[in-house]
């Protein structure tokens, strides 16, 4: 079995330790991770902003990269659900609309791939802090990725979860909506801040570098002592610790 991480832009450029957490926790599980180097953007600030011819040019990309891999794993709910509209990109071309609809089929978000395909939802972690976490918009509402890190969460011993109020909310980022209504978006991440916390809570954790970078920088622009980790990056510590 085949299996191959696709990284995402930001991991791969800022955060490679995360995808280092899930290279080394799904090892402890049978699971050698392949890297196929020719992949590159997922396509979704060119989709997203109507540029859909040069979206496809990356999107060709990574149907190439992960041809022949039986899954493809991600830790971005965000950048996996981009791959959900490669049927849009290519519905008028049927040999790319197959490969597309392949690739969606055999593409998880780490903890769908953790508890869906290997059913583990208790890898005997040890993490004794106070922990709140916030569903970023695009892997809880489009991908549907809800119970899979609460399932995690629950089982990670030590660890005190205090629900995020209106979790739910949009961090603001957004990925262009950032740049282009930048007051919005700040005023959006000023309030998910303030939320966290309330909580008071030790650390944030996701499942999207993207959002967790949004509100990071807020929380170091006012000076919170919050941590904020990828989930895969507490679980990996969390295990070291057990």
């Amino acid at each position: 079995m085949k299996v191959s991480l696709f990284i995402t832009c930001l991991s791969d450029a800022i955060y490679p330790r995360v995808g280092e957490a899930m290279v080394r926790l799904l090892a402890k599980y049978g699971v050698q991770l392949e890297f196929p180097s020719v992949q590159t953007c997922c396509g979704q600030p060119a989709y997203n902003s109507g540029y859909w011819d040069e979206a496809r040019t990356t999107a060709k990309t990574i149907l190439q990269a992960f041809e022949d891999s039986d899954f493809v794993i991600s830790p971005s709910g965000s950048c996996t659900y981009m791959i959900h509209h490669y049927s849009n990109l290519f519905q008028d071309d049927p040999v790319l609309l197959e490969k597309a609809i392949e690739l969606q089929r055999k593409t998880y978000e780490f903890t769908q791939f953790l508890v869906q395909v290997l059913g583990v939802t208790d890898l005997g972690a040890v993490f004794p802090h106070k922990v709140t976490y916030h569903p970023s918009c695009h892997g809880s509402r489009l991908l549907g990725v809800k119970d899979e890190p609460l399932e995690l969460l629950e089982n990670v011993q030590g660890l005190q979860f205090v629900p995020l109020p209106f979790a739910e909310d949009c961090c603001g980022f957004g990925g262009t909506f950032a740049v282009k209504m930048a007051d919005i978006s700040g005023a959006m991440v000023s309030e998910k801040v303030n939320h966290v916390k309330e909580t008071e809570a030790e650390v944030l954790v996701g499942l999207d570098m993207a959002c967790l970078m949004n509100i990071a920088g807020n929380l170091r622009f006012r000076n919170e002592p919050v941590k904020v980790m990828h989930l895969a990056e507490l679980l990996y510590e969390g295990v070291n610790q057990a």
